[in-house]
């Protein structure tokens, strides 16, 4: 099927002559075929993806389940967290057994099954089934000034279905990170051998192919789901995940499939173990051993050797590893702020826009004085996920000037920044965009308590929203959507580029496993925040909506916190650069000599 290349890896058949009798005219030539299948591939899983996630929080805030508008935006936060946390398994499973081709081929199949049960919780009879009838519970009275607290402080309704829901949800999460995990570097595999500026300007095009998915999905998908139905809504997403699943395997001939070479990262715990365990022990046998002590040799003997006394002693390459892992590895750290801003977006950022003023279709008087209205109830409204397309625009434009203008002129004249620089600018923009968000709300917050509100129909359900258009939050995602070009895009070239070639995998495991502990944290944050003793976004008297929460404090401490680690990130990418030139100059000695 594929001819067979050093060390078991399988160059493509398909078109591989065509391209070796003539000039390279671009550095994906001869890879054209591979890539674009790579890419819509990719295309395809986003536009599941997001299907799934971006009406999420309006799904399980619904009548159908009625949880409650914090309730509904934790277990979004939880989702797209272990989407991202369970990263390394796929990483590890590619590198030590399967190979990235197999293991992303597997991680479809699940996708697929796994995806199926949304559709299926989706419809009546499906619930019924799987979660049995809704539990009754009295709608609790308002809290009035003068009001006990004990009166109202009452405990939320459990949520209904959520041992399905949370089981379904944290198996989808398991097979969307394997493929995470697995694709991007996969696609990058197909141009790696053509030179570093191939790879960056590979992932420039993949970054754009999610936002070409997440469009299709936005403007289609989202809209079926708020304004005809959810059972419509996710088998569409299902039906994505079948035609990606059959173009992967279909193009198995055309790709570069690289076979999986071990993993070194077994080795690399047991030898930061040893180091943190032993290390203390080793000094004072060295010391005694130096004193003429013989019984120390023997003690450091059997410290280094393993059940059967064979020595444990790390290869050089393991080691080498494990000193690349420790530089790389505060630089990822340091983005855990910048993901949890990053996935308000579809979490805090979608559950703000509810209680926004939302525009109707096709009724041009009522699109005229919505703002003014007392009740907003008929016609289609305008799906609430649209806002995210301020985002994906954003990228959708910036990305092939980017790729064809901006970076190549900055290249001609040697002031192309490094990743880290890049990196660092993506996160003041994501700062700016939850100040954005933070001021917003207080404005929201506002019209509330001046009671200029409407009653909006949003689906079956009905929200109080602020007379203040929706519109108004496209700056937080604009701003958000400049981050990612370039937070996002130079990280994920940064850890392609840095890891060793036999932890690949692992490397763009733990990039993504990050990025899941980002959303998880904020997801944190949020449920402390619920608690009855800290009250920013516990609201009883209001359930369902958050017309008496703070929410803007939540969004100002998520900029609090990513200022301070701003600074933290500059601060660790200057010192990592400047090892890294030390690192060059000591390799160009060696060879001089």
């Amino acid at each position: 099927m594929a001819s067979q290349g050093a060390r078991g890896e399988q160059k493509p058949l398909l078109g591989q002559e065509e391209a070796l009798d003539r000039p390279a005219i671009s550095p994906f030539e001869g890879r054209k075929a591979a890539c674009a299948a790579v890419l819509l591939v990719e295309i395809l899983e986003r536009a599941a993806f997001f299907g799934i996630v971006s009406n999420l929080v309006l799904y399980l805030n619904s009548s159908d389940f009625k949880w409650g508008g914090s309730q509904a935006s934790r277990a979004a936060l939880l989702f797209l967290g272990a989407s991202y946390l369970l990263s390394p398994i796929g990483g590890w499973l590619a590198d030590a057994y399967l190979g990235r081709y197999w293991t992303i081929a597997f991680s479809f199949l699940l996708y697929l099954l796994t995806a199926c049960l949304l559709p299926t919780v989706a419809s009546q009879d499906g619930r019924l089934w799987l979660c049995g009838e809704m539990p009754a519970y009295l709608v609790q009275p308002s809290c009035r000034k003068g009001s006990a607290e004990s009166h109202c402080n009452q405990q939320l309704p459990s949520q209904y279905c959520a041992p399905i829901m949370y089981t379904g949800l944290l198996l989808l999460a398991l097979a969307i990170s394997s493929v995470k995990a697995n694709l991007t570097p996969f696609g990058a595999d197909q141009v790696t051998d053509r030179g570093r500026d191939a790879t960056r300007r590979f992932f420039n095009w993949f970054y754009w192919s999610i936002n070409i998915g997440a469009v299709i999905s936005l403007l289609v998908i989202a809209f079926i789901q708020q304004n005809v139905g959810f059972v419509i809504g996710y088998a569409i997403p299902a039906v994505c995940l079948a035609l990606a699943l059959l173009v992967f395997l279909v193009a198995a001939p055309i790709f570069v499939t690289k076979p999986a070479s071990g993993s070194q990262v077994s080795s690399m715990f047991q030898l930061a173990l040893q180091g943190g365990c032993c290390s203390q022990a080793l000094q004072k046998m060295t010391t005694k051993i130096r004193a003429g002590n013989p019984q120390s040799e023997a003690d450091v003997a059997g410290l280094l050797s393993g059940p059967r006394h064979q020595p444990v002693r790390p290869s050089p390459e393991v080691v080498s590893n494990f000193q690349v892992l420790v530089k790389i590895l505060p630089v990822l750290l340091t983005l855990i702020p910048y993901w949890m801003v990053y996935f308000q977006m579809q979490s805090t950022y979608y559950l703000q826009g509810l209680h926004l003023c939302i525009p109707n279709f096709f009724e041009n008087n009522r699109l005229n004085s919505s703002i003014l209205s007392a009740d907003v109830s008929s016609g289609y409204m305008l799906p609430d996920a649209w806002l995210l397309l301020a985002n994906v625009v954003i990228l959708l434009i910036l990305v092939p000037v980017k790729d064809r203008v901006i970076d190549p002129f900055l290249a001609k004249r040697k002031l192309l920044p490094s990743a880290l620089k890049k990196m660092a600018l993506g996160m003041f923009f994501g700062l700016a965009s939850v100040l954005s968000a933070g001021f917003l709300e207080t404005k929201r917050l506002q019209y509330v308590n001046n009671n200029e509100t409407i009653s909006q129909q949003i689906g079956k359900d009905n929200y109080i929203a602020a007379k203040l258009s929706i519109f108004w939050q496209i700056p937080q995602y604009l701003l958000i959507g400049i981050s990612e070009i370039f937070a996002s895009i130079p990280g994920l070239e940064f850890a392609y580029s840095e890891s060793p070639k036999s932890m690949q995998g692992a490397i763009m495991g733990l990039f993504f496993f990050i990025s899941g502990l980002g959303s998880l944290l904020g997801s944190g944050f949020l449920t402390l925040l619920s608690l009855p003793a800290a009250g920013w976004m516990h609201c009883p008297e209001d359930y369902g909506n958050i017309n008496k929460c703070q929410m803007d404090y939540y969004f100002f401490l998520l900029a609090g916190i990513q200022t301070v680690t701003c600074v933290l990130f500059i601060w660790i990418s200057i010192r990592y650069e400047r090892q890294q030139q030390a690192s060059c100059l000591r390799c160009a000695g060696r060879e001089g000599d």
